[in-house]
């Protein structure tokens, strides 16, 4: 690649981490384009400090995001790569609270009593 034009979205790049903002971390490839991992795009968790993640001259793995081809720089993410991305998480279809042996049925026995008054020695 030779220049800003030759990047799509999309795409898996290798490039050196040259930079630690608290907002997220610079990234430069071989052919001097660069890019900003904001810290948003570091971990599907949240980040308290983007170093527990990535370090200056460390090697990184991303994905391209957007192009700012004004600017000359585009946004990556490390979390795009991973495939606990929202767009596939598993759907769970939720089939209902399971049976249960006491449930509100002790509430209700209870009631009565609670309202008359009426406390047994532990104070219910």
């Amino acid at each position: 690649m030779s220049s800003i034009k030759d990047y799509k979205v999309g795409m898996t790049v290798y490039g050196k981490i040259t930079g630690i903002k608290p907002y997220g971390a610079f990234v430069k490839f071989d052919d001097g384009v660069t890019g900003l991992i904001h810290i948003s795009e570091i971990s599907n968790g949240f980040v308290r400090n983007i170093d527990n993640f990535v370090q200056v001259n460390e090697y990184v793995m991303v994905k391209v995001i957007d192009i700012d081809r004004e600017h000359k720089q585009l946004r990556l993410s490390f979390k795009a790569l991973s495939q606990n991305t929202r767009r596939y998480t598993k759907r769970v279809r939720f089939l209902g609270m399971p049976e249960s042996i006491k449930g509100f049925g002790s509430i209700r026995d209870k009631m009565p009593s609670w309202i008359k008054g009426e406390y047994d020695n532990k104070g219910h």
